[in-house]
């Protein structure tokens, strides 16, 4: 169905996933997760009410983002001797793609029957500074209670790459998330400076430190529950959270190194509808400013190459 029209006149449609189990809303534009509706008929996801909101108030709620998710030192890097300047769009850094990233650009989708969609679109050569024209697809597929997400991608010219998803989840039946209780498979995580790039050297290990949740724990626990860290997963392993009062859960696995763990208490009630702590997200993904940091696991993608990547998330109404 039709939710509205980008400034320039292309269509957006709403498109409705369901298996019995979940229902989920996806759109074109930014291949937006809207909504995500459990058997016990929550909507777990933030999401907003029109085309408008999501260009101008959205801080990346549910959308793909790329080129290159995460942040880009100085918005510049060089590939195979060649340097790249890239729109700098966060304190002099480039973020998530850029001005005009792939959370807002619309994707053209094929159904797949009642329980999945793939969204695709292609991006040129230079646009946001990224070299190489690549085409990419993400494809959400619901199975039992897990929606599963896929992304592919190529290239024609070397280029660099980091898909992920931005939804805030909220499993509670209130507008703030630090009750929920996370345990993460993760031994490390990458310290980062004032512009929240990684500083020099390897991942931190989380033991004795506020950013360990290798046991379960409350997000608000420490730190006020401040939290926007890349954690450096245990290979397969995966991440829970539980809302205690509401007895939901989540189970995300994937096969991206990291998670890029934020709490949302950046969300201000004023640009975005939601207040601070709203949301959370697990951002799956590579490492931020890995093109600048040969120690980081690789996120060049070369022709002849094709980008695979995955990422669950399956849901409990312990309830029911």
């Amino acid at each position: 169905m039709k939710f509205g029209t980008t400034p320039d006149g292309q269509p957006v449609e709403r498109i409705q996933l369901s298996n019995g189990r979940l229902s989920v809303a996806v759109l074109t534009l930014g291949a937006i997760i809207q909504s995500i509706e459990l058997p016990d008929g929550a909507d777990v996801v933030l999401g907003l009410d029109s085309v408008s909101d999501y260009l101008e108030r959205s801080r990346y709620f549910g959308a793909v983002v790329g080129r290159f998710g995460n942040r880009i030192a100085d918005g510049a890097f060089t590939l195979d001797g060649v340097p790249y300047e890239l729109a700098r769009n966060n304190n002099g850094h480039a973020l998530h793609g850029g001005l005009k990233g792939f959370d807002k650009r619309v994707w053209s989708a094929s159904r797949d029957g009642d329980h999945a969609v793939r969204l695709s679109l292609v991006s040129e050569d230079g646009e946001e500074g990224y070299p190489g024209r690549l085409s990419v697809s993400v494809t959400y597929t619901l199975d039992g209670d897990e929606l599963q997400i896929a992304y592919e991608a190529t290239t024609d010219a070397p280029t660099v790459l980091n898909l992920t998803n931005h939804s805030y989840f909220n499993l509670a039946d209130a507008p703030d998330v630090r009750g929920h209780v996370l345990t993460m498979e993760a031994d490390g995580y990458l310290e980062v400076d004032e512009g929240k790039i990684p500083v020099p050297g390897g991942p931190v290990p989380v033991a004795g430190t506020p950013y360990d949740f290798t046991t379960p724990t409350a997000i608000g626990e420490r730190l006020e529950g401040r939290y926007d860290h890349c954690y450096v997963l245990r290979p397969g392993g995966g991440i829970v959270v539980e809302e205690p009062v509401s007895g939901r859960s989540m189970r995300v696995r994937t096969t991206e190194p990291g998670v890029q763990f934020y709490t949302g208490h950046m969300l201000d009630g004023v640009v975005t509808p939601y207040q601070a702590f709203a949301g959370f997200c697990l951002e799956t993904q590579h490492f931020p400013d890995s093109p600048n940091r040969p120690d980081f696991p690789s996120t060049v993608l070369r022709p002849g190459e094709v980008h695979r990547s995955e990422t669950g998330y399956r849901f409990d109404c312990n309830r029911l």
